[in-house]
């Protein structure tokens, strides 16, 4: 990756990872870093970043996905995003630990105040409504 340029996923990645996010008529998904990530009421709750997934949680929660082999998101190193943390690598090959963690980020996420949009993101077209049942 060359300095000041950020990774992007595969169509594989970003299929992977759309399986993965619950059918919640909240969820939204929308580009981030150049990447895909999930959203309720217009907060992140989960992501790509290149190949790898992140989620949002406490770290209490977060605790276990660090002790199964996941690390801080540093979108810059050496510069972690506070409150997200990486999955293990192998979230596409075993993608059920994902899943649940997704869902968890996605519960714990969906209970914070809805963000109300810029006016700059007010002139963007809408995101992608993530349908419900996938």
């Amino acid at each position: 990756m060359a300095p000041g340029s950020l990774p992007k996923p595969t169509e594989n990645a970003k299929a992977a990872f759309t399986k993965l996010v619950p059918g919640d008529p909240r969820v939204t998904l929308r580009p981030m870093f150049g990447n895909l990530a999930a959203f309720v009421n217009g907060n992140m709750f989960a992501g790509l970043f290149g190949e790898d997934l992140f989620v949002r949680l406490p770290d209490a929660e977060a605790a276990p996905i660090r002790k199964a082999g996941g690390r801080d998101f540093e979108p810059m190193a050496g510069h972690a995003m506070r409150g997200y943390v990486m999955v293990p690598g192998a979230w596409q090959s075993k993608p059920e630990p994902a899943r649940g963690w997704i869902k968890q980020a996605l519960t714990i996420t969906g209970k914070m105040p809805a963000k109300k949009p810029t006016q700059k993101a007010a002139k963007k077209p809408a995101a992608t409504k993530k349908k419900a049942g996938r």
